[in-house]
């Protein structure tokens, strides 16, 4: 019988984040300064970019090295935490 908290990730893995906001010149640059405080190594130029279809928000695919399911907690929380965030999936 598997342990109840047995993760369905292995570890270290890619693990793509999408984060939305408001279209804001920095929004791109402040996402990036908020990934690299846990993952020194994440390449900006794997973001993807979609404006939404009015283009007040802006959709992020963030693409991260998770090490462990702390690890990427700690990465949601930071996201869904920063002021210029409205919504991480």
């Amino acid at each position: 019988m598997s342990p109840v908290n047995e993760s369905l990730f292995e570890f270290p893995c890619d693990f793509p984040i999408k984060v939305m906001g408001k279209s804001h010149p920095d929004f791109t640059e402040t996402i990036v300064t908020v990934v690299r405080q846990f993952d020194a190594s994440f390449d900006a130029e794997r973001i993807e970019t979609r404006p939404s279809s009015g283009g007040n928000y802006v959709g992020l695919t963030v693409t991260v090295r998770a090490q462990s399911r702390e690890h990427l907690d700690d990465i949601y929380r930071a996201l869904t935490g920063h002021p210029m965030v409205s919504v991480v999936l």
